[in-house]
């Protein structure tokens, strides 16, 4: 604004004096003219400093821009439910509803009516998840199972980018079978393994690293929720509960050109400090929960202290995935030798629809979303997978049966967060429970199906 006031001012004295030579004016009229442009440039100058005066600073502070900028606006997205996001805090409703129907064939002779037709809710999961702000987060799901509700995933977070710390209740990184969802995998159930030696959740501190395709996880855990609850463990309840566990877990996975691969391997050491009264089975079902007799399994036994450790591999190119895992459990008893046992399982999937991928993440597989939903011009994504899968209770005095397990797995998943499964199992034993009629080398059949939603 001066630069140009000032300009004006001068212009107008040239103006006046090109114009009084020009008109041949006295030189007293000139100097009035003179006069009166001096009067104008006063009359500039004290509006030039009433206008400073007035005027915001030309910048402001950091401090100061920061308390005046708006708050975040709060975006909305959806993931199969609501998802709200404003800077880096975040909230997500999550949920699971899985219903199971099936068919289990009874050994020789049998009356039990576990086997037949089976069915039932498999779960109801509802909780939420989010951020809070600094790096913190959170996770809390309730499970309805077995007409109990449970706390499943339920912990806080603190997450640099690269590392991430995890406080509460969750998995202590056993295998790439136990901790990919189980509404992400490719069977209805996990491996036999995974329940015979006993893998859940439990309360701890862990923390997990990754750099590139390495990932590094460790943690130390004390028990499961309901073994720690008054009323578990003697007359005093889950306060003589004393277990604690240490587990880590490495992953490498590289890309070979348009192949992803996985190799893993977990180890674990638990002391169980508990009654000297308790026990502990290593045990499965037949295949589908829906059924509570165990057809394989050891008695109870007096453990003191658990070693596993295991090793997987995978691999997964265009449609076709291929995955392999094998852990070996040592037992130490009170008063009595180690008991060893062991389980696996070998795995190789096809999807048949045309440009889906089993998707894979952070050392496990992940969610599909299908490429060609239905109702968006496909039918969604179909997936089919066979399973060789093996477990072994037998050693030295302890004679818990052995598994051969041939299983097929079909799924559908006509949209992102729903699937429908058809499984099919032979289930070959040797030394099982034994039946009325004598027998303990038997095999039956299993067909399951699940509806699952997921979100």
């Amino acid at each position: 604004m001066k630069p140009v006031l000032a300009a004006l001012g001068a212009g107008a004295s040239l103006i006046a004096g090109s114009t009084a030579q020009a008109q041949g004016i006295s030189a007293g009229e000139a100097a009035a003219l003179r006069a009166q442009i001096e009067a104008l440039k006063a009359q500039v100058s004290a509006l030039e400093k009433r206008l400073d005066a007035q005027a915001p600073p030309a910048t402001a502070s950091p401090q100061s821009q920061t308390q005046t900028r708006p708050a975040e606006e709060m975006r909305f997205t959806w993931k199969g439910s609501p998802n709200a996001v404003q800077g880096d805090r975040a909230f997500k409703v999550k949920g699971r509803i899985q219903a199971d129907a099936g068919y289990i064939s009874s050994p020789p002779g049998s009356a039990d009516r576990a086997f037949g037709f089976v069915n039932e809710m498999r779960r109801i999961r509802l909780g939420a998840e989010g951020g809070i702000g600094s790096g913190f987060g959170y996770k809390l799901e309730l499970e309805l199972s077995d007409n109990a509700v449970d706390l499943v995933d339920t912990f806080v977070t603190f997450d640099t980018g690269n590392l991430q710390l995890t406080l509460g209740n969750h998995n202590q990184f056993q295998s790439l079978d136990e901790l990919t969802g189980d509404t992400t995998g490719a069977f209805m159930e996990r491996a036999a393994f995974t329940d015979a030696f006993n893998f859940e959740r439990r309360l701890g501190l862990s923390a997990q690293y990754r750099a590139g395709p390495v990932l590094l996880q460790a943690g130390v855990f004390t028990d499961d929720i309901s073994a720690l609850s008054n009323g578990s463990d003697g007359e005093n309840g889950g306060d003589e509960n004393n277990s604690i566990g240490f587990d880590g877990r490495v992953v490498a996975a590289p890309k070979v050109g348009e192949a992803q691969l996985h190799f893993g391997a977990s180890a674990h050491l638990r002391n169980l400090n508990r009654l000297e009264d308790s026990e502990t089975r290593y045990r499965q079902r037949p295949f589908l929960h829906g059924s509570n007799t165990r057809l394989i399994g050891t008695p109870g036994l007096a453990v003191k202290q658990e070693l596993h450790y295991g090793a997987e591999l995978a691999a997964i190119h265009g449609p076709f995935w291929a995955v392999g895992e094998t852990h070996w459990m040592r037992s130490s008893r009170v008063a009595a030798p180690s008991a060893s046992f062991f389980g696996g399982y070998a795995e190789a999937g096809l999807l048949l629809t045309r440009n889906d991928r089993r998707p894979y993440k952070n050392g496990i597989f992940d969610r599909l979303k299908p490429a060609n939903p239905l109702g968006s011009g496909g039918i969604g994504a179909i997936q089919l997978a066979l399973r060789y899968d093996y477990l072994d209770l037998d050693d030295r005095d302890v004679r818990g049966g052995k598994q051969n397990g041939y299983i097929a797995g079909l799924v559908w998943t006509p949209v992102e967060y729903l699937r429908f499964n058809l499984n099919y199992a032979y289930l070959d034993y040797d030394g099982a429970l034994v039946t009325p009629t004598g027998d303990g080398d038997y095999g039956v059949n299993v067909v399951g199906t699940r509806i699952e939603l997921d979100f």
